[in-house]
């Protein structure tokens, strides 16, 4: 598989779109016959937007979501010609951009609609969009009272708008258990059953996230818009029972740049938060906060730090991580200057994942992805870079 970047440092992270493609075929299969559409906001979660958008779509997805009007410029630019959602209401002044660029806008506001209108009439054509009703989220969205009257002001303005879907977003689908998902769903149908007999329902209908498309068959609808879950990251704890079909897609590696034996009493890192209690061997890694890495992972007054991978052996993170290092505790193993270390992955017969990260920090598997910064190559699998400090 030929890399899209040549790895200039000793830290990188490997991308797996042969995972990513399994990830889409396995979530059409469970949603059958709901489409699969995949969510790509945040430069694919921090796998790459554009490798990632054009596997899935070559598995089987029908469409793409972004947060962004210039994310989805990017796709276009790209040359993907699939159907690209835009998950909110964008600036006015981008309005034009989304005209050009053939996204599908999310509408949730009448002042919005207007400019919309006037943009699509200015170019010409007829710009379909997608309706987003807040039946409890409470972030966007139009309320459920005021979501048919919304409607008909935009059936009203065709042919510069056409209505083709109108969706939700469910609060607590990661909590199968939770009340809310039912109490939203029967919001929505309550919405859809008024437009029906107004003669105004569109065509699509679309309601779950990942967690909603692997725990809610209720929510599927026409399709589902996957996101982690096609990057083989759960969820959320309450559906990691459903994930065994997927496979994680990023791989985070670094190679060990220094060497050296501490002595027994001596402390290390900013703080001395670790303090060796034997002679051991420490090896440093060329990656840290900066590069996505939180500086929590280390050792805390109250809790050693979390492991990594060296010669398929857990070994501790010592001392809270610095921007731009981090070291760790090796034992008497003999590491050598340039050798492989997994941060998150599988080494031999262990292996670290993203969720053990989220629930070492508190969060959620989606922060950790999307927080490794640009200074963190993305190689696709199979490409590893070389042996020296240098390559």
């Amino acid at each position: 598989m030929t890399s899209v970047v040549t790895p200039n440092r000793w830290a990188w992270a490997e991308i797996d779109l042969e995972s990513i493609g399994h990830n889409v075929e396995v979530l059409q299969r469970a949603v059958a016959p709901a489409a699969v559409w995949a969510v790509v906001k945040a430069d694919g979660y921090g796998h790459g937007a554009i490798r990632v958008a054009k596997q899935a779509l070559l598995a089987g997805a029908e469409g793409l979501c972004v947060a962004l009007v210039d994310e989805g410029i990017e796709l276009r630019q790209a040359g993907i010609d699939a159907p690209i959602l835009l998950l909110t209401e964008q600036p006015v002044a981008r309005l034009n951009d989304v005209v050009r660029y053939r996204l599908t806008p999310s509408v949730y506001s009448l002042s919005f609609i207007e400019h919309l209108m006037a943009a699509a009439q200015s170019a010409g054509v007829e710009l379909p969009v997608h309706v987003n009703v807040d039946t409890g989220m409470q972030r966007v969205g139009v309320s459920v009272d005021d979501a048919s009257a919304l409607v008909r002001q935009i059936a009203d303005r065709a042919p510069a708008l056409a209505l083709e879907g109108i969706y939700t977003h469910l609060a607590c689908a990661d909590e199968p258990t939770s009340p809310a998902s039912a109490e939203q769903l029967s919001r929505f149908d309550a919405v859809l059953t008024e437009l029906e007999t107004a003669g105004l329902r569109p065509d699509l209908t679309h309601i779950a996230n990942s967690a909603a498309a692997l725990a809610m068959p209720a929510a599927r609808r026409s399709f589902v818009r996957a996101g982690i879950a096609i990057y083989g990251v759960s969820p959320g704890t309450g559906v990691d029972h459903l994930m065994g079909g997927l496979r994680p897609a990023l791989a985070l590696k670094a190679r060990v740049s220094h060497v050296k034996r501490v002595a027994a009493g001596s402390s290390i890192s900013y703080g001395w938060r670790h303090r060796f209690e034997a002679d051991t061997t420490v090896a440093t890694l060329p990656i840290g906060y900066a590069d996505g890495v939180p500086r929590r992972l280390g050792t805390l007054p109250d809790r050693p730090g979390v492991d990594v991978l060296i010669a398929g052996r857990r070994c501790p993170i010592v001392g809270v991580v610095t921007m731009d290092q981090l070291m760790v505790d090796v034992g008497d193993a003999d590491v050598a200057i340039g050798e492989e270390v997994v941060l998150i992955g599988h080494q031999g017969d262990e292996r670290i994942q993203v969720e053990e990260w989220a629930d070492r920090l508190g969060t959620i598997g989606y922060e950790i992805v999307c927080g490794f910064s640009k200074r963190i190559q993305r190689v696709e699998l199979g490409d590893v870079p070389g042996t020296s400090p240098n390559s």
